[in-house]
């Protein structure tokens, strides 16, 4: 097992070629290989493996084969962390055996797993060195699909492989001020789910202020669900302390107003460098 540290962002095809183009240029970073990733996702015909926040796929990568199992974690400082166990296999099928071990073993009937929805995308991979810090980027271009539905995925993704973590999350907002992104806190898997209809996210409505976290997370089930953010239904008087903490007040003003008039979430992510930078200001600034 092994405890995974990430920041995802998601972005337009546009925004992605010329992330990929700012990124080749920084005198940190060297390039990686480019790989096409067949990703099948199991889970029970009631979806017993999402409600329990957990992901379980195999990918084909080349000529091998690797079975993978993550569960959802904690979202930290901008950065997802979570735990990951990791088996090469032979097939593209599950081997049931590698998940006695696991979590998954007491909580499921390991029996009934099937393939619900598959993402299959080309990476491109950069290494990112800065000092003792070591970072992959791993730039992902394809599709999700789940059932008759289908859509395009377009992620850029860095994972700290030693070093601070803190260094994601500058790096991610140096991106962020150069194009378009949204700090997405929807996986892959989640959209898969989505789409493939075992999930659906609801939008956090309580009477206490949210979190920062939770506005993140409120912020995603929108660009998920395509739709205004509601900002007349929350309570974002933590947020807004937090931005003005941050120094990003007037950012936060900015990006509120817009979300206040009716502008989509998935819209404003991907015309704007606002919500992204503020995104990113947020999660850097603490919970």
């Amino acid at each position: 097992m092994a405890t995974e540290l990430e920041i995802k962002l998601s972005v337009s095809d546009a925004a992605q070629a010329k992330a990929l183009e700012w990124l080749s240029s920084r005198p940190e970073v060297r390039p990686g290989k480019t790989k096409s990733l067949i990703n099948r996702y199991f889970d029970t015909p009631n979806a017993d493996l999402n409600r329990a926040k957990a992901a379980l796929r195999v990918r084909k990568a080349g000529d091998d084969y690797i079975q993978t199992l993550k569960t959802r974690g904690e979202f930290v400082d901008g950065a997802h962390r979570r735990e990951e166990w990791e088996w090469p296999v032979s097939g593209p099928e599950l081997d049931l055996s590698l998940l006695e071990g696991t979590p998954l073993n007491s909580e499921l009937d390991l029996g009934s797993l099937e393939v619900v929805f598959e993402t299959n995308f080309q990476r491109q991979v950069l290494w990112l060195e800065q000092g003792p810090s070591v970072i992959e980027i791993a730039v992902d271009s394809g599709t999700v699909a789940g059932k008759d539905a289908r859509w395009p995925l377009h992620e850029v993704e860095f994972e700290l492989k030693s070093g601070e973590g803190g260094k994601l999350v500058a790096w991610a907002l140096e991106l962020a001020r150069e194009v378009p992104v949204f700090l997405n806190l929807i996986s892959k898997a989640e959209q898969g789910y989505f789409l493939a209809g075992l999930y659906c996210p609801e939008i956090v409505c309580k009477p206490e202020p949210l979190t920062v976290t939770e506005f993140l997370q409120a912020l995603g089930a929108c660009w998920l669900l395509d739709k205004p953010f509601p900002v007349d239904k929350l309570d974002l008087s933590q947020v807004e302390r937090t931005a003005a903490t941050a120094r990003c007040g007037e950012l936060y003003e900015c990006v509120i107003a817009e979300l206040a008039s009716g502008a989509a979430v998935r819209d404003l992510s991907e015309n704007s460098t606002q919500l992204g930078v503020l995104q990113l200001q947020l999660a850097a600034a603490g919970q």
